[in-house]
This record gives C-alpha cells, structure tokens and sequence, in this order.
C-alpha cells in the first residue's frame, strides 16, 4: 500500500467495455520529500481532488471487483483523515 494525493481526474471515452462506469484519478505518491511519481488510480469511495489517499496496487487493485478481476494497476482503498508525516 502506498500513500498519495490525488492531483485531478482523467477522462478516457474510449476503453474497454469492463472499465465503463469506473472513475480514474491522477494520483501522486507521497514520497519522504512530499511528492513523487504520478499513477492513474481507480477510485471506488469517491475521494476527490486534493484527498490524501491509501492505494493498493498490482494483481490485489484488479481483486477488488467480487465477480471480475479488471485490468487496474492501481486503486483507492481509503481515505487518509489525519495529516501524517511520511
């Protein structure tokens, strides 16, 4: 797990049929400098621009869906509520 701000959204109006109706977001690490590399995230508890959030990645992302597993790389599983020094 990782953590990371989300920094905006991303649009993508063409994809494959099981991503439709799943929101991406850009999300940027949270490094020990304050920032860090930028990944595109599912989210699935609807976080918004400027939350601090827990994401997961790899093969457990694409775990997240009970039926299906997805083609996701990455996605928001919490949302941070306290600041934390990283």
């Amino acid at each position: 797990m990782l953590a990371a701000k989300l920094v905006d959204n991303v649009w993508a109006t063409r994809k494959i049929e099981s991503l439709n109706g799943l929101k991406f977001m850009l999300a940027e690490v949270i490094d020990k400098d304050g920032e860090g590399k930028r990944l595109i995230v599912v989210d699935l508890i609807g976080a918004g621009i400027g939350d601090r959030v827990i994401i997961c990645q790899g093969s457990s992302a694409g775990r997240i869906f009970d039926e299906n597993t997805l083609p996701i790389d990455a996605a928001v599983i919490g949302i941070i509520d306290e600041d934390c020094h990283f």
